[in-house]
């Protein structure tokens, strides 16, 4: 870093976003993640500098967009504002100078990110998840009657990684002995803030390849066997994804691998969050299971398990009065934007009433919305009815360990005690 400008992600102590100059705040600090500590920094981006450009940081300098309306409206300009590889990716990390590119669909522009995406959709379409909603419901049923009443015990770790690994073993028809490789890959992959580190990011990069030849192996043997309904088979026997370079090969699995588990996995703990710090609203929908579709989406709103997306600039273009460069790094703090007052009154509130709460962008918008939305929404609609049906109560015994990390919102650790009919 410039010692010349010591941004506050430099300081030893994280600071009071309000005591220092604007220029220096530096929202990629990943131990803004603790406690959610990012909350002032971006309400004072908000408040007086939305749009903000931080000149220098561990990834170098950057664009900050911190609300609503101006993140749908670089969302809707792929053609300035790029997801590709090529330019550095979707991360705040660049990506195009190191070993793993992760050059995947949702790093591409069309009309390859089409084509890919296409290739895959079909897995997580109507029809297929009504086809899961039975396996699914059987899964969640039988792990919540496994649970410890009364006993401490790691909500993470027995509920929300579990049944999110069950389902992405189930897409990927993985190996089911092996199936808790997934969430271990997942965890690798997502993991971005250590790629400034080159020991660390060298392990991450060793992982992520070890993953790929092991998912090149079942990929080859999808391709010698007849079409089937599983994700890799889908990609074996499509046109656009059957010969994929190693690297679009690495990336599109470690998206889908990430895709499939984050926002499940850690909007599932969120829940607990939200249902611990606003216990009237929980009892609402125990009264009114009609709230449940709301529960779901203010749960995953207030989560938003991908704290980031990034776009760069492909020409100079101005923005609301801001000029931007050819190469510039914007980064979507969709974070930031679910908990925007203008848009969501009362925004840090867990609220099964709200009437827009759908409108999160915890999926993102655009071409890149996540492509399994609605199976993600389905699991935690499941769990909740499952909850529902047991008189099930989810009490916090200690506060969440969260994950240090300016890119996925996510816990490593959830004790609590359970009670249930």
């Amino acid at each position: 870093m410039n010692t010349a400008f010591i941004t506050t992600a430099g300081e030893t102590d994280i600071v009071d976003p309000y005591e220092v100059a604007l220029e220096r705040l530096d929202v990629s600090d990943p131990r803004l993640a603790i406690d959610e500590r990012w909350k002032p920094f971006f309400k004072r981006l908000r408040e007086e500098a939305p749009i903000h450009y931080l000149k220098n940081s561990q990834f170098g300098p950057f664009w900050s967009i911190s609300r609503y309306d101006d993140i749908v409206a670089i969302e809707a300009k792929p053609e300035i504002f790029s997801s590709s590889w090529a330019y550095g990716g979707i991360t705040i990390l660049d990506m195009q100078d190191l070993d793993v590119q992760l050059r995947m669909f949702i790093a591409m522009d069309d009309p390859e990110h089409a084509q890919q995406r296409q290739t895959v959709a079909p897995a997580v379409q109507p029809t297929e998840l009504r086809k899961h909603a039975e396996l699914i419901r059987e899964r969640t049923s039988s792990l919540l009657d496994g649970l410890p009443v009364g006993e401490p015990f790691d909500w993470v770790e027995r509920v929300s990684k579990e049944l999110t690994t069950r389902m992405l073993a189930t897409l990927f028809d993985f190996p089911w002995d092996e199936r808790q490789l997934l969430p271990y890959w997942s965890d690798w992959a997502a993991n971005i803030d250590i790629g400034t580190d080159p020991v660390l990011n060298a392990e991450r990069e060793k992982i992520l390849f070890e993953m790929a030849a092991y998912f090149k192996k079942l990929f080859d043997e999808r391709r010698a066997m007849p079409p089937r309904g599983d994700l890799l088979s889908m990609m074996a026997h499509s046109e656009h994804m059957s010969n994929l370079d190693e690297q679009s090969f690495l990336g599109n699995i470690a998206l889908l691998v990430v895709g499939g588990n984050d926002t499940t996995r850690n909007s599932m703990t969120g829940l607990i969050q939200q249902i611990n710090a606003y216990p009237e609203e929980w009892d609402k929908v125990k009264a009114n299971h009609a709230l449940i579709p709301t529960a779901v989406t203010e749960a995953i709103r207030l989560q938003t398990p991908i704290a980031h997306m990034r776009r760069t600039v492909v020409e100079d273009t101005e923005f609301r009065g801001h000029k931007m460069r050819k190469g510039d790094k914007v980064i979507l703090w969709y974070r930031s934007a679910n908990r925007e007052e203008e848009v969501f009154a009362d925004a840090d509130k867990f609220d099964v009433n709200r009437a827009n709460s759908r409108r999160h962008l915890a999926f993102g918008y655009g071409i890149h919305r996540c492509l399994g939305s609605r199976l993600a929404e389905l699991q935690l609609t499941t769990l909740i009815e499952e909850m529902l049906k047991r008189n099930m109560e989810v009490k916090k015994i200690s506060p969440p360990e969260r994950i240090p990390s300016c890119f996925v919102s996510g816990y490593h650790r959830q004790m609590v005690t359970i009670t249930r009919d």
